[in-house]
């Protein structure tokens, strides 16, 4: 079992940026009225925000962070790091965090880097910018989580294109002297389960060919070429069942933490029947678990960040609140992490 435990570290602002076309479930092609209903009864999701052809999570990521700085008063040459976490990069080559430095107008100096995650993504980067800032030499960072996952989605496969959306955030830290506000980690990944959440062609395993374009009949109602996110829904849905409760519990037992004093449990966005099954075996009470699923669906590893500004600003700007957060889905990978916030800054939602 993988633990970390980082102190000496803050959150100090959270930002999300959002696409301004908003596509309703009820217009989904493939979707009787019926067929609309029972869909976001199950999975929570009414409505979501799609990115234009040419709108990239890092242009997300970018309103959010420029705004989010800019709220905070921060110098952008005070800022010595920048992580930017995604499935959805710019280029294959070169790493989306330096153009992002460069457009951000941050210093030269600047540390980025880009890591490559989904689901569990903004759990997993947190751990990484809180280790670099612990230290003390590098003062104040950025952490960018975003995906437009849609551009990844057959408009032809009822078992993924309804059920994502676009995204990008912005998580501000910065460095203190005070060590008892830590921030804990828990870790776990499964690469046994890779292929129930994967696209098959466009990397080096699969390089693209005349085949990958070619859309393929999987079942009624979905059809999709090799270029096109797979999704095998009864695997995803086992894990997740299983292995967030799991991951959270472990959490709290191995740093004794008392699950009656988090003020919120916020869970990757996945889908309100998986999410309510771990909510209920972990016996949370509803009010403590938030949902951002209704208006923006699964934006991958954008949806704690974008939980926290869409359902809790007001109580994020005014009061000092305990969290735990739980991200899980592809990879196999999944990790939990504790974390307070004290008054931070949290803009409006932004559109673009």
């Amino acid at each position: 079992m993988s633990y970390l435990s980082i102190g000496n570290v803050n959150i100090v602002g959270i930002s999300a940026c959002v696409p301004k076309e908003v596509e309703e479930v009820s217009d989904f092609s493939l979707f009787s009225i019926d067929d609309a209903i029972n869909f976001s009864k199950t999975t929570g999701v009414e409505r979501r925000r799609k990115s234009p052809v040419d709108v990239c999570s890092s242009d997300l990521c970018f309103k959010a962070a420029e705004k989010l700085i800019e709220e905070l008063g921060w110098a952008t040459n005070e800022i010595e790091c920048l992580l930017f976490v995604s499935q959805t990069p710019d280029y294959t080559l070169p790493a989306t965090s330096t153009i992002l430095q460069h457009r951000l107008g941050l210093s030269t100096d600047c540390y980025t880097l880009d890591i490559s995650s989904g689901c569990s993504g903004w759990v997993d980067a947190l751990s990484v910018i809180s280790s670099l800032l612990s230290h003390g030499s590098m003062k104040k960072g950025i952490l960018l989580a975003g995906d437009t996952i849609l551009k990844f989605c057959s408009e032809t496969d009822k078992s993924t294109y309804p059920l994502f959306g676009d995204a990008g955030t912005a998580t501000a830290l910065e460095f203190s002297d005070k060590e008892e506000n830590r921030i804990h980690f828990t870790f776990n990944s499964d690469g046994e389960g890779s292929d129930a959440i994967m696209i098959m062609d466009g990397g080096f395993r699969n390089p693209v060919n005349e085949k990958s374009l070619i859309k393929e009949t999987i079942s009624e109602g979905i059809e999709r070429s090799k270029l096109d996110l797979i999704l095998e829904g009864m695997d995803v849905f086992s894990f997740g069942i299983s292995k967030a409760p799991q991951s959270v519990n472990n959490l709290l037992n191995h740093f004794s933490i008392d699950i009656e004093k988090i003020d919120y449990f916020i869970f990757h966005q996945a889908n309100k029947f998986m999410n309510e099954k771990i909510r209920k075996k972990l016996k949370l009470p509803e009010e403590k678990v938030p949902y951002s699923l209704k208006d923006f669906g699964n934006t991958s590893c954008a949806t704690i960040p974008l939980t926290l500004v869409t359902q809790l600003q007001d109580r994020l700007i005014k009061q000092k609140l305990s969290h735990v957060a739980c991200g899980f889905g592809v990879g196999l990978s999944w990790g939990s992490c504790y974390f307070q916030t004290d008054q931070i800054v949290c803009p409006d939602l932004i559109e673009y």
